[in-house]
């Protein structure tokens, strides 16, 4: 009788749609769908986007990139402020699902969802883009100065928030997450050295509403490698905001970099 347990049995709406994914949501659903029960963050009305959008003069008519959408929030803001289109890439099926049924709910007409390895994507990709957005996956990466120096083929503004590795903030954080960081170890991608510094994922694994990468660890970087990394590829003029070093999964920046 397990397959009848997939059928719902009331009346239509869009909260059994959300409940597909009951408690694994991160994000409170904006203005007339607040009512719905998903998530408590206000992705849907991040100030990190808008700060973005204002120093870019708008993004009216663009076309934007948008990696690991994650439940759609940012995708929402961006065609809200007019993007001419969105293609956003999401390697966690469980939270490309989401995005699909975010997607029908708030009638998102100028997004694009694909689910797979923006890596991947990237590592074979032709078409050039107005705008990458960047938000939240850096640090999930295993390289994450090749991500930069994909991006960086595509697009010549980008947008990033990441945490980053500093070993004496970590180290007074409260929440002991200086332990997830057992070793180091020195790197180079296309001549830029820089090191790495391993993050292991430990119990977060074992949550269904796990979004970080696909492996069980990735690699941080210090703040300064991470500045060095975007100017090491062009990029020369670079906007620092949202700088929160008592984050409690570690300190974390927004970048706007642009390459004139």
């Amino acid at each position: 009788m397990e397959i009848l347990d997939s059928y719902i049995t009331s009346s239509p709406c869009e909260q059994n749609a959300i409940n597909i994914f009951k408690n694994e949501w991160a994000s409170r659903l904006p203005d007339r769908f607040a009512e719905l029960e998903a998530g408590q963050i206000p992705l849907f009305k991040d100030i990190r986007i808008n700060w973005c959008v204002n120093n870019l003069g708008g993004i009216t008519d663009k076309t934007i990139l948008e990696l690991g959408p994650l439940e759609a929030g940012h995708t929402y803001m961006l065609e809200k402020m007019g993007a001419a289109s969105i293609l956003s890439i999401e390697a966690n099926t469980r939270a490309y699902l989401k995005c699909l049924i975010i997607k029908e709910i708030l009638e998102l007409n100028r997004a694009k969802f694909i689910c797979g390895d923006f890596v991947k994507y990237l590592q074979n990709c032709s078409t050039k883009f107005d705008v990458c957005i960047a938000s939240g996956v850096l640090y999930h990466m295993t390289n994450p100065v090749e991500l930069l120096s994909l991006i960086s083929q595509v697009t010549d503004k980008i947008f990033i928030w990441t945490h980053y590795y500093d070993r004496d903030i970590l180290e007074a954080n409260p929440h002991k997450i200086a332990k997830k960081f057992p070793s180091s170890i020195s790197a180079e991608h296309n001549g830029f050295k820089h090191t790495l510094y391993r993050y292991e994922y430990l119990t977060a694994l074992a949550d269904a509403g796990f979004c970080g990468g696909s492996q069980a660890f990735s690699y941080w970087m210090s703040r300064a490698d991470i500045l060095a990394a975007i100017e090491y590829l062009g990029f020369n003029d670079i906007k620092i905001n949202f700088e929160q070093l008592d984050h409690p999964n570690g300190p974390s920046f927004a970048v706007l970099a642009i390459r004139n």
